[in-house]
């Protein structure tokens, strides 16, 4: 029997902003910011050079992101795209790094999409929290000095302080950004951190002890490693995945080689996310169908996965537990 995964009630808590600009938005932005577009409209979206032309991409889409109404229309269109999902909260990461105009102005960019996300709760779309995150290769006095901002400006609508990037072409950075990390924990910010994607276990190590992460982003290649899965399970640190995500950018050659179920399996408290949804070409619940077909979930698999994605999320404890009473009824 098919199921239906828009109706099933789950957080998306691993997504970026910057990869949820649709073609057509695209299209608009550099229209009215007199940009030519890279390549053709129909081909927009197509590159073959992996993750760091995919990360150069990314830069310069946010790049004709330039004033406030734009800032609030993608969010507002953030929280439209959850709401066709099903999905009843996000955590969703911003990397001010990526938007030329707004990184060295981040509390007048926060204002600017919190409008939007606030009219999208007026009309009824999911809550979003913002995840504010450092860049790799950034410095460590330049990463205390964006966690400072942040204590400063306590802004609602940010909840977590996050770092990604491209681990190889970084190399290690967990002992750069621990003293930050340290200090927006002291303040009260969660922690969550992309490790585990293109570099092996030592990253997701390192998102353990130095940078005492509360969620780990991608975290796959934890299962190379079955002493660093057992304390994942044990301490029942969540690993935000993002399944096509990780083939269509090679890590693994078909989504059925893919370690998302041997960690579920483990005991560790995985869920499904979309990462970068408009350029990859992925909706969340189609997601979760196709990995449902390929690795056999029934109903209460889906349930666990889906109940991991809101106990994961960085949402109000209110919100949570109302969430997780949908998905207990999900299918009865």
């Amino acid at each position: 029997m098919s199921r239906d995964y828009v109706s099933l009630p789950k957080a998306e808590i691993h997504i970026h902003l910057e990869g949820c600009f649709e073609p057509e938005e695209i299209a608009r932005l550099a229209k009215e910011d007199g940009e030519p577009l890279p390549r053709p409209r129909e081909k927009l979206l197509e590159w073959g050079g992996g993750l760091s032309e995919f990360l150069q991409f990314l830069d310069w889409i946010c790049s004709l992101v330039q004033t406030p109404d734009q800032l609030a229309t993608s969010a507002y269109a953030f929280a439209r795209r959850m709401k066709n999902s099903g999905v009843r909260y996000a955590d969703v990461i911003v990397n001010p790094t990526h938007w030329h105009h707004w990184r060295h102005r981040l509390a007048a960019m926060i204002d600017g999409l919190d409008v939007g996300f606030r009219a999208a709760e007026r009309d009824g779309l999911p809550r979003t929290g913002l995840c504010i995150s450092l860049l790799r290769t950034q410095s460590e006095a330049e990463a205390i000095e964006l966690v400072e901002l942040l204590i400063a400006l306590r802004h609602p609508r940010v909840v977590a302080l996050s770092i990604d990037g491209n681990e190889t072409a970084a190399g290690r950075t967990g002992p750069r950004f621990a003293a930050a990390f340290r200090k927006a924990g002291a303040a009260g910010l969660k922690r969550t951190v992309h490790a585990g994607e293109s570099s092996g276990p030592d990253g997701v190590w390192d998102a353990i002890e130095l940078l005492q992460a509360d969620r780990i982003d991608h975290g796959i290649r934890a299962i190379e490693d079955p002493k660093l899965v057992a304390v994942l399970a044990e301490r029942r640190i969540p690993l935000g995945i993002c399944p096509a995500s990780n083939v269509t950018l090679g890590l693994y050659p078909t989504l059925a080689e893919h370690p998302i179920e041997k960690l579920r399996k483990a005991g560790v408290p995985v869920s499904i996310n979309t990462d970068d949804p408009a350029l990859l070409g992925l909706v969340l619940e189609r997601e979760y169908a196709r990995c449902s077909a390929v690795f056999g979930w029934d109903d209460a698999e889906i349930r666990e996965l889906a109940q991991n994605s809101v106990e994961a999320s960085f949402a109000p404890a209110e919100l949570k537990r109302d969430i997780v009473q949908e998905i207990a009824a999900w299918r009865r």
